[in-house]
C-alpha cells in the first residue's frame, strides 16, 4: 500500500492498516511547514509517525506536477493507494496505477458535505448525525463510487475536534474492513443530485455575528473549535470563544 495523509486525523487509519498486517512501501505527505514563534520547519503528524516507524516518505509541494512521486509509485507497483486527509488533489496518473486503484476516507455520508471541511459544516448546519464514507477516488472532488459507509451520531455540545477524533477512529476501523473485502465489494455510484458541499474555511469565517440566533452562534463555536476558532472583539481586543451554550 502507498499511503497519502498529513494531519493527526489520518494517523488512526495509518496505524490500523499496519495492525491489520498490511505493508506500506511509501507514505506521501505534505511538506514541512513553519510553526511557532520561531517559524521553525515542522513535519506534519503523519511525516513524524512515518519517521518513527522507519517508513520511507516523500513530500511533494504540488503532487499534480511532481513526476518524481509518479515514478516512485510506479517502481513500487502498489496493490492499493489509501488517502486520508492528504490535503492535495491527486492526479489520475496516480489514482489508477494500483490494481485496486485508490480509496479515500471521508468524514461525511457522501454525497453530503463534499469538500475540505465536512466535520465543521455538519456542525454549522445543525446536523444530528454524520458518518464515514470509504469511496474510490476519481478525478473529481469526492465524487467516486461508494464502497462502504457508517452513520455516526453527533453528540450534544461536541465540538469539531472531538467529533473529528471519533470519526477518525471509526473511519480507520471501517477502512480496514473495506480493504479486507475489496475484491467482493459493490461499487455504488453517488446520487450527484443530492450533493452538498463543505468548502474550506478561513480565519475570517470565525467572527461571530451577534445578529444571528443563539442556536446559530452556539453551532459556530462548536464547529470552529479549535480552528479557525470563533471570536469576537471587545473594543480592539480579539476574544476567542472556546465554548458557549444557548439559554432555553
Amino acid at each position: 500500500i502507498v499511503f497519502f495523509g498529513s494531519p493527526s486525523s489520518a494517523l488512526p487509519s495509518l496505524k490500523k492498516i499496519l495492525e491489520a498486517g498490511h505493508r506500506f512501501e511509501l507514505i506521501i505527505t505534505q511538506p514541512d511547514k513553519p510553526s511557532g514563534r520561531g517559524k521553525k520547519l515542522t513535519p506534519c503528524p503523519v511525516r513524524q509517525t512515518a519517521s518513527d516507524l522507519n517508513i520511507p516518505t516523500y513530500q511533494p509541494a504540488k503532487i499534480k506536477q511532481d513526476l518524481v512521486a509518479l515514478e516512485k509509485i510506479k517502481e513500487i507497483q502498489p496493490e492499493l493507494i489509501v488517502v486520508a486527509a492528504y490535503g492535495q488533489i491527486i492526479p489520475a496518473s496516480i489514482i489508477y496505477l494500483p490494481r485496486y486503484h485508490s480509496v479515500n476516507v471521508h468524514f461525511s455520508l457522501l454525497p453530503k458535505y463534499r469538500g475540505a471541511s465536512p466535520v465543521q459544516w455538519a456542525l454549522l448546519k445543525g446536523e444530528e448525525k454524520t458518518g464515514i464514507t470509504i469511496f474510490e477516488l476519481n478525478e473529481k472532488m469526492d465524487e467516486g463510487d461508494i464502497l462502504s459507509q457508517e452513520e455516526v451520531e453527533i453528540l450534544a455540545e461536541e465540538n469539531a475536534a472531538e467529533l473529528e477524533a471519533r470519526l477518525a477512529q471509526k473511519g480507520a476501523e471501517l477502512l480496514v474492513e473495506t480493504i479486507a473485502r475489496i475484491d467482493s465489494l459493490e461499487h455504488r455510484p453517488q446520487d450527484h443530485s443530492r450533493a452538498t458541499y463543505a468548502p474550506k474555511l478561513n480565519k475570517e469565517d470565525g467572527r461571530i455575528d451577534w445578529g444571528k440566533s443563539a442556536s446559530q452562534i452556539e453551532r459556530q463555536v462548536r464547529a470552529f473549535t479549535p480552528w479557525p476558532s470563533a471570536y469576537a472583539f471587545l473594543g480592539e481586543k480579539r476574544i476567542i470563544i472556546l465554548k458557549g451554550k444557548r439559554i432555553e
